[in-house]
């Protein structure tokens, strides 16, 4: 038996229980978890903005260590580093034969499997996400452990699992940043945090956060932001008046509400792109006239995972942690226990702090 977080229900506030896991089968692996990120996709979860089947343990940014193999399992072994990866590719669909893992229409095909038990009654439980990461042990698809490159800390690869493919990838993959481009992030959590590593990375030459606490300017400073704005209904001028009344060529929206993904429009520059990494609800509706869209030549696009291929990107990051230019460590504001979960979403939820990270 092992600990876990589980959401009874849509709703409903996490219980933390003993769960059976049973032995891996065919293609699968059992891993022990290091640590495990809190993220708003799980706050998104359990509030049923995101769809989940349940009774579920949530969770879906985690690293650990391979404690057993199931049959015909051949690129891993038990003592292996890995980091869990809830969106495999399947190789097979539309997406993927495009070369666009990132929308593999079977990614989340396993979300929907009985993969564990409650102890104290029997119940069937699923895996958020496919890899259900709130737990001391979970057993996952083959695919959805990746080997974790050396040099690498255990305990804050977990990060490299969501947070950080995604707000690096939206700033690589997503908008593309140039080097000398002027950058602005709306959000500063975990997702916000990695964006702003990426622009410093990807050589941008003014970088702008935003967020509505003043509290995190700080941290969005020390990730790389040059400036900082407490979100209010001016923000889109005062970025204008910080790029020479032009808007910055890129923004990045990690929040997913509409006013946000208006703003982050708002202020970017004509021509410019603006990128929406933010998950929000269907009532959140942008809305846009035909005349500003052709007047402005803006791009705005969705970004789902950081339009990454985990596989390839994960050694690319492995790259920058090793040369000193990702800190991982940064976005992490509180390291907590299973039983810290609800209070992270409540911070999360008052836009207090970076990254949560459960550590086992």
């Amino acid at each position: 038996m092992v600990r876990a977080a589980v959401l009874p229900a849509v709703g409903a506030p996490l219980e933390i229980t003993d769960i059976e896991l049973p032995d891996p089968g065919p293609g699968q692996v059992r891993v022990r978890l290091a640590a495990a990120g809190v993220c708003h996709s799980d706050l998104s979860l359990s509030d049923g903005t995101m769809r989940v089947p349940v009774p579920a343990v949530l969770g879906h940014e985690g690293a650990g260590t391979v404690v057993a193999v199931g049959e015909g399992v051949g690129h891993l072994a038990p003592g292996d580093r890995v980091v869990l990866n809830w969106a495999p590719s399947c190789g097979s669909c539309h997406a993927c034969s495009l070369g666009e893992v990132w929308l593999c229409a079977n990614a989340l095909n396993g979300a929907a499997d009985v993969y564990a038990r409650r102890a104290a009654d029997g119940a069937e439980l699923h895996p958020g996400l496919n890899v259900a990461a709130f737990a001391e042990e979970t057993v996952v698809a083959a695919g959805c452990a990746l080997p974790l490159p050396e040099g690498v800390p255990l305990t804050d690869a977990a990060l490299l699992g969501c947070a950080v493919l995604t707000g690096y990838g939206a700033v690589h993959h997503a908008a593309r940043v140039r080097p000398g481009e002027t950058v602005a992030v709306y959000g500063v959590g975990g997702v916000g945090l990695a964006a702003l590593q990426a622009a410093r990375i990807a050589g941008a030459g003014r970088v702008i956060a935003v967020d509505v606490s003043p509290r995190k300017e700080e941290l969005a400073r020390g990730a790389g932001a040059t400036d900082y704005l407490t979100a209010s209904e001016n923000t889109a001028r005062e970025v204008r008046a910080l790029t020479g009344r032009q808007g910055v060529d890129v923004a990045i929206e990690c929040v997913g509400r509409a006013a946000t993904i208006r703003t982050a429009w708002d202020s970017t520059r004509r021509g410019g792109r603006t990128t929406v990494v933010g998950i929000g609800g269907k009532d959140q509706q942008v809305t846009f006239n035909a005349l500003e869209i052709f007047h402005w030549g803006r791009t705005l696009a969705g970004c789902v995972y950081g339009n990454c291929d985990p596989a390839k990107d994960l050694p690319v990051l492995a790259g920058h942690v090793r040369a000193g230019r990702l800190d991982l460590g940064a976005l992490v504001t509180e390291r907590i226990a299973l039983d810290g979960i609800p209070a992270a979403f409540d911070n999360m939820l008052a836009g207090k702090g970076g990254r949560a990270l459960v550590v086992f």
